[in-house]
């Protein structure tokens, strides 16, 4: 039975990872999520998509703007470490986070391996001992090693994008803006005669994951249709090929 980390900055990440920690569950493993940014309203979201990709979560409750790599912002990451004892981190990819222009994602990712690095060593050991450090992967990254399979689980993993109101009626808004009712109604046909952001936010994230996936997937030669791109930290350890 492996235990799945996810280390997410603002929680559409338990989403985007959502593949690889519903099918550790299936396959009799436990699955946990820690979300630094995230709205009253958005964890409720976030709560009812970790329900259908069962993993639980948990939430920093740091703020907008405000990250940074300091002891009192470490010590709840590293404490939460210990206490999970993952075999399998999953966190933000350390080369996209760096032109990446969401806020506190550069931030973010100096704390998060500082805290991993500090789990496993003689560092404020009161409340919980220090645990080894797993094998880490870094989710949607900019030049991927590795694929999950993840057409098996694919309905659950939309059906839990369905449940993030919030970044839906986000990205209705932003691609209506960013690339007008005309080329959005190349790409779903029916966007016109959707009435609202959250609809349409719904309509173009599941087409664009459909491409994105496949891309992953199929699209590449792979053995898999959908799948979720990882980059593993290190080197691969094999007893054989």
């Amino acid at each position: 039975m492996k235990k799945f980390l996810l280390i997410g900055v603002y929680g559409m990440e338990v989403v985007e990872c959502g593949g690889a920690l519903l099918k550790n569950v299936l396959n009799g493993g436990k699955s946990f999520a820690t979300i630094m940014l995230a709205s009253d309203e958005t964890k409720e979201q976030l709560l009812e998509a970790s329900k259908i990709l069962k993993t639980d979560i948990n939430f920093l409750n740091s703020k907008t703007g405000e990250i940074n790599p300091t002891v009192e912002q470490k010590l709840p990451l590293i404490q939460y470490i210990r206490k999970i004892k993952p075999d399998i981190i999953i966190t933000q990819d350390t080369e996209h986070c760096i032109s990446d222009l969401d806020p506190d994602r550069r931030m973010a990712m100096t704390l998060i391996l500082e805290s991993i690095a500090l789990s496993s060593r003689n560092f404020m050991i009161d409340e919980y001992p220090p645990c080894p450090i797993g094998e880490i992967y870094y989710m949607t990254p900019n030049n991927p090693n590795c694929i999950v399979n993840i057409s098996d689980v694919w309905d659950e993993k939309q059906n839990a994008l369905d449940c993030l109101k919030s970044q839906l009626e986000f990205s209705g808004q932003h691609y209506q803006n960013y690339y007008g009712d005309k080329i959005m109604q190349n790409i779903i046909p029916e966007w016109n005669s959707l009435n609202s952001n959250y609809e349409k936010g719904k309509k173009a994230m599941r087409a664009f994951n459909y491409a994105y996936y496949l891309n992953n997937g199929s699209l590449q030669h792979g053995h898999f249709a959908f799948s979720e791109a990882y980059r593993k930290e290190g080197i691969f350890h094999l007893d054989s090929l």
